[in-house]
């Protein structure tokens, strides 16, 4: 990841970081090109049709300003298995067993490609959330169709993954 997708992953993980200790989780898509333009969707974890359409109107911004790099971030909960990560929208109800609350991203540089990674986050016992540094993959990634920013991908780049 060159430094100014690094620059705009960091700005879009503060924003998302302000709003989740606000009790907030909306979806976060920053487009940089002739100039930088933040969306924000706070209905995007209701369903799968919310959130195509928002990254359907992402990728239609993202053309507007010929944009050269974006990132597309959400939180959710995680769970990790052996051989698989599975996600689900963020709830007020209690994490279950294995389960972790994390910022989920995507980033997408014209010069160097496609990343991947999550910031994971705890909470005090009076709910506070403490955000760790972001992560990026480090392995071989295949997005599933569901996974943030995926959508907003392949409108931009149809057969990318």
């Amino acid at each position: 990841m060159n430094d100014e997708t690094a620059a705009l992953l960091f700005d879009v993980v503060e924003r998302l970081e302000k709003s989740i200790t606000a009790r907030e989780c909306p979806a976060i898509a920053a487009l940089q090109g002739e100039r930088l333009l933040i969306l924000s969707d706070y209905d995007y974890l209701r369903d799968d049709q919310t959130a195509a359409a928002f990254e359907a109107r992402a990728a239609a911004k993202a053309r507007e300003v010929s944009a050269a790099r974006w990132v597309f971030a959400v939180p959710q909960v995680w769970m990790i298995t052996s051989n698989s990560v599975y996600s689900r929208s963020v709830s007020n109800h209690p994490l279950r067993e294995g389960e972790q609350e994390a910022i989920t991203w995507m980033s997408f540089d014209s010069s160097d490609g496609v990343d991947y990674g999550r910031v994971p986050y705890t909470r005090r016992p009076n709910g506070q959330p403490v955000f760790d540094e972001p992560e990026v993959f480090a392995i071989a990634v295949r997005p599933a169709d569901h996974m943030p920013g995926h959508k907003l991908l392949q409108a931009l780049f149809p057969g990318s993954q």
